[in-house]
C-alpha cells in the first residue's frame, strides 16, 4: 500500500492565510524528506477551506523544493479551467519535477455554488466541461497542428510547448463521487480517486471495479495495475495513546466540519441557491468513517481493514482543521517511524503510474 498526504490546510481567517501557505509548503517539504509516496493538492475558492487556493501554483513551488515525491490533483476542477492553459501549465510543472506530476482532474465541486459563480461558469455545464477539457488536453499534448471544435471551445493550435517531460503525457486520474461515475472508469480499464466512503462502501466498490473491467474484456494484469493506482481518501490523526489522539484531533476534525459548511449556509440565506442538498449523512460527516484516529497500533489496524479491501493507496489528511502545524507534523513522524513501515516491508516504494 502506498501512502499520500493530501495538503488541504484550511485558513479559517483571512490573516492567517500567509502563515497557513507557508507552513503548508514545509509539510510538503517534510513529507518529501520522510519518504511519503504523494503529495495530493485541493482546489477551493472564496471560502478559506483550502488556504493556497490553486493547486497549480502551489504544485510548482512544491515541484521546485522537494526532490522525489510524486505532486498530483485530488482534483482540479476542470469546469474552471481553460484546457490549454492548463495543459501548458501542467507540461511546465511535470518539466520542473522530472516527471513526478499526476494530473487529477473531476468536474468541479458538488456543494459549493460560490466557486462557479465566481468563475462566471454554469454548474450543470461541469461534467460535460470535464469530458471535452480532458480530451483537448491528450490531444494537445500529443497531437501537432491541432484542431478542436467541440461544445464549448474552438482550437486550433501548432505544437504545445513545452513538451511534456513524461511521454506521451502526464499520468491522468478522475476523481469519481459515485458509483456510476467509477463504473466509467472501470469500463474505460482507467483508475480513479475515491472520496471518503465507509469501509463497507469501499469494499463494494472495488469489488464492482474489478467485476466491471473483467466483464468489459479488461485482463488480470490490467485489472491489478488500475487497481495499484486507485487511491482512497481517509482523515487520519496519530499520537502516541488513543486518549491522546481523541483528545487532539476530534475537536480540530468537528471545527473543519462547521468551518467547510459555513459559507454554503451562508449562501443560501443570502440568495437562496443551493448545489446539492444532502438528504442523508455522507461518510466524511461521520467521525467513523472520516479519520482514523489513535495511537500507532490503533491505526495499524484501521489501515490493515482497508489494504484487506484491495486499493492501490490512501490519500490521507494529517492536518485537520484549525490543528496548529507543530502537532500535526508530529503526527506525520510518528505515522512515518510506526505505522508505514508495516504495510512496506513486501511493497514498492513508489507509485505505479503507469
Amino acid at each position: 500500500m502506498k501512502f499520500s498526504n493530501f495538503l488541504f490546510p484550511a485558513a479559517m481567517d483571512p490573516a492567517q492565510d500567509h502563515q497557513i501557505i507557508r507552513e503548508t509548503l514545509r509539510e510538503g517539504q517534510l513529507c518529501d524528506e520522510l519518504g511519503l509516496d504523494m503529495l495530493w493538492l485541493a482546489e477551493h475558492h472564496f471560502d478559506g477551506i483550502c488556504a493556497y487556493v490553486d493547486p497549480v501554483s502551489f504544485a510548482a513551488a512544491l515541484a521546485a523544493s522537494t526532490k522525489r515525491i510524486h505532486i498530483g490533483f485530488a482534483v482540479a476542477q476542470m469546469s474552471l479551467h481553460h484546457p490549454i492553459r492548463l495543459a501548458e501549465q501542467m507540461s511546465v510543472i511535470d518539466n520542473i519535477s522530472n516527471g513526478r506530476l499526476v494530473v487529477g482532474l473531476g468536474r468541479g465541486t458538488a456543494f459549493n455554488i460560490y466557486d462557479y459563480q465566481g468563475y462566471g461558469i454554469d454548474p450543470k455545464e461541469a461534467y460535460d466541461r470535464l469530458v471535452e477539457a480532458e480530451e483537448i488536453m491528450i490531444q494537445a499534448w500529443t497531437t501537432p497542428n491541432y484542431e478542436h471544435k467541440g461544445k464549448f471551445w474552438n482550437l486550433r493550435l501548432p505544437l504545445l510547448r513545452p513538451r511534456p517531460y513524461t511521454r506521451p503525457h502526464p499520468f491522468i486520474i478522475r476523481a469519481c463521487a459515485g458509483e456510476e461515475a467509477m463504473l466509467g472508469m472501470a469500463r474505460a480499464g482507467r483508475p480513479f480517486l475515491m472520496n471518503i466512503q465507509s469501509n463497507e462502501v469501499t469494499q463494494q466498490r472495488m469489488d464492482l471495479y474489478r467485476r466491471t473491467m473483467r466483464e468489459s474484456g479488461f485482463d488480470e494484469a490490467t485489472v491489478s495495475r488500475n487497481v495499484d493506482n486507485t487511491w482512497v481518501w481517509r482523515n487520519i490523526f496519530v499520537a502516541e495513546t488513543d486518549a491522546e489522539a481523541e483528545r487532539l484531533a476530534l475537536p480540530a476534525w468537528e471545527t473543519q466540519q462547521e468551518f467547510r459548511q459555513a459559507m454554503r449556509k451562508k449562501v443560501y440565506q443570502e440568495q437562496g441557491v443551493l448545489l446539492k442538498a444532502e438528504t442523508e449523512p455522507a461518510a466524511r460527516n461521520q467521525v467513523q468513517h472520516s479519520i482514523l484516529c489513535g495511537s500507532p497500533a490503533t491505526v495499524c489496524e484501521a489501515i490493515a481493514e482497508i489494504d484487506r479491501i484491495g486499493v492501490g493507496g490512501l490519500i490521507l489528511v494529517f492536518r485537520i482543521g484549525p490543528m496548529p502545524a507543530a502537532v500535526s507534523e508530529s503526527s506525520i513522524r510518528l505515522f512515518m517511524r510506526k505505522v508505514a513501515p508495516e504495510f512496506r516491508r513486501s511493497a514498492t516504494a513508489a507509485p505505479i503510474l503507469s
